[in-house]
């Protein structure tokens, strides 16, 4: 029985497909102890992980380098005697609480010169290695194995059903109509947001055929959701900002759809089993795909995307706007001869 520390990614969607990664560890060894260390947001994402035994609040902001804070999370976990620690970001910074914890193997890829920070230094072949879970899953497998690992199981999720009542009530949706959930943030920037009056229109249509419609996200996307369902009526929720990630989790695995953007919560849709439409413009499916089978991907594949841009470059996003709510509905609504 191994005894690992993770050192977690910083966003929503990696920290999903990380347990792709813990999956894959307790395959080998169904004995193994997983901890992992992560953000404060994390921690109910990780609480339903079956595979993670707790996770670890490192308290410093995004981008904070925080070395007095690492150096005092290490010190108190070397009684812990982990006996690896995988370090999943390539700064620096990420691998300091295993060095500090005195953890006697600490793998990670090549980054920020961390020469003694790790122990098994390894080489981020991005050819190889083409997607996000790709590298995560190759770094908690013997080197042999990893360029790519054989195996990458899918995230998923734990779901609470009664806390999924209990949502019902307090936001007063209604039990009798299925749900779309719609997810239009874009916290990397506006290359990879759908516009909002598709969204709006893609709401529309669903509410006339008998859905109704949630629009999730954070505080920051509630003006971006009043405006996907303004005069829209009662069957059109805009959740942005009232309720928890915990929430967002067992939300999205009542709704029979999810609409989204390239984003953390489309990956969380993926993990708790509903059909995820990703739309994809700036980004790409081939790199960070809904971990899921049970997904359609929306992508017209222009020549200047995916450009990875926060920003279009050439000022247009056409690889978003052309993809019309016409297209995105006739994927959601049965066709008229499967309905007959």
């Amino acid at each position: 029985m191994a005894k690992y520390l993770i050192v977690g990614p910083s966003w929503v969607g990696d920290m999903v497909m990380a347990q792709s990664l813990f999956k894959a560890i307790k395959l080998q060894d169904p004995d193994a102890i997983i901890d992992v260390i992560g953000p404060a947001w994390s921690s109910p994402i990780l609480a339903r992980m079956p595979e993670v035994r707790r996770g670890l609040t490192l308290k410093t902001g995004h981008g904070e380098w925080g070395i007095s804070t690492r150096r005092t999370l290490g010190k108190s976990l070397r009684e812990e005697s982990y006996d690896e620690a995988i370090v999943l970001p390539r700064s620096w910074k990420s691998a300091l609480v295993p060095f500090f914890a005195k953890i006697p193997k600490r793998v990670g890829f090549h980054g920020e010169q961390r020469y003694l920070l790790l122990t098994e230094r390894r080489k981020l072949d991005k050819q190889t290695l083409n997607q996000t879970v790709k590298r995560f899953v190759s770094l908690g497998v013997d080197k042999k194995l990893a360029y790519p690992p054989q195996t990458r199981p899918n995230p998923e999720l734990s779901v609470d059903p009664d806390n999924q009542a209990k949502l019902y009530q307090t936001l007063k949706l209604d039990a009798q109509r299925p749900g779309v959930a719609m997810m239009a943030g874009a916290e990397f920037g506006p290359a990879k947001q759908w516009p909002i009056a598709h969204f709006h229109e893609l709401a529309r249509q669903l509410i006339a055929q008998g859905y109704q419609v949630w629009v999730l996200g954070g505080p920051k996307d509630q003006a971006d959701g009043d405006a996907i369902i303004h005069g829209l009526g009662e069957h059109a929720h805009n959740l942005c900002g009232a309720t928890k990630l915990v929430d967002a989790i067992d939300l999205l695995a009542a709704a029979d759809v999810a609409v989204s953007n390239d984003s953390g919560l489309m990956h969380v849709a993926a993990a708790v089993g509903t059909k995820v439409h990703g739309i994809y413009g700036s980004t790409s499916e081939r790199f960070t795909p809904p971990l899921t089978d049970n997904k359609v991907i929306h992508n017209l594949h222009l020549d200047c995307s995916p450009c990875f841009k926060r920003t279009c470059p050439l000022g247009h996003t056409n690889c978003l706007n052309d993809i019309k709510p016409e297209q995105v509905i006739a994927t959601i609504l049965p066709s008229p001869q499967s309905s007959q």
